[in-house]
């Protein structure tokens, strides 16, 4: 694919007035944020972070990893990890059309445009680098900023449950990946079950680490 040539502050502009219309807000520095504009910052940053010589395209599938993502609603999907993934594919095929439609406006191309939504659609996440790529910051996003809120959400999971969870969320990541998250000032509860889980599934790990596309 010949470099893209849209222009990537143009696209950065009209994804975060796409999610400035989030009517869920958080207060941030005493100002009220749309909660997925903070949360596309915080890819940005976290991409910046782990993968300084990201592409432009890359940049963009982070920045627009949860774009409008209030618009498909959870409980239209039946409760359950079944009505979750079905759910979460819909997320990701929803993302995607719109970035391709803004970065279309912007003077990115058809190529540009389907490996955006690849990524973001997360369809080679094992075989792609950007795909990967991708995981791994949105898990390290998800553990640095809403993990503890996710936790204090469910008072009735256990530990076993919080690291099974954890689990999951490593298993599609790669070594890059859990090195990043590892690095992070966790708060200590947080830190052990990070650890706890990676020791559980130490054996699938090592297996994802030995074909990983890092």
């Amino acid at each position: 694919m010949s470099a893209p040539t849209g222009n990537l502050e143009a696209v950065f502009a009209a994804l975060d007035a796409a999610n400035a219309d989030d009517p869920r807000k958080v207060v941030v520095d005493g100002a009220a944020r749309s909660f997925e504009t903070l949360y596309a910052e915080r890819m940005t940053a976290r991409l910046a972070a782990l993968y300084p010589d990201a592409s432009n395209l890359l940049k963009i599938a982070a920045r627009a990893q949860h774009l409008r993502r209030w618009e498909i609603a959870r409980d239209r999907f039946p409760p359950g990890r079944h009505g979750y993934n079905d759910w979460r594919k819909e997320c990701r095929a929803h993302h995607a059309l719109l970035a391709g439609a803004i970065m279309r406006e912007h003077g990115f191309d058809d190529d540009a445009i389907r490996h955006v939504a690849m990524i973001i659609r997360k369809e080679r996440m094992k075989k792609d680098r950007e795909a990967q790529a991708l995981e791994n910051v949105a898990a390290i996003v998800f553990i640095e900023h809403y993990f503890d809120d996710f936790h204090a959400k469910y008072p009735d999971y256990d530990d076993d449950k919080m690291i099974d969870i954890l689990g999951k969320t490593l298993c599609k990541m790669s070594p890059k990946g859990h090195a990043g998250a590892l690095a992070l000032p966790l708060p200590a509860t947080t830190r052990r079950l990070v650890a706890a889980a990676i020791e559980r599934q130490s054996k699938a790990l090592e297996r994802l680490a030995a074909v990983a596309v890092d």
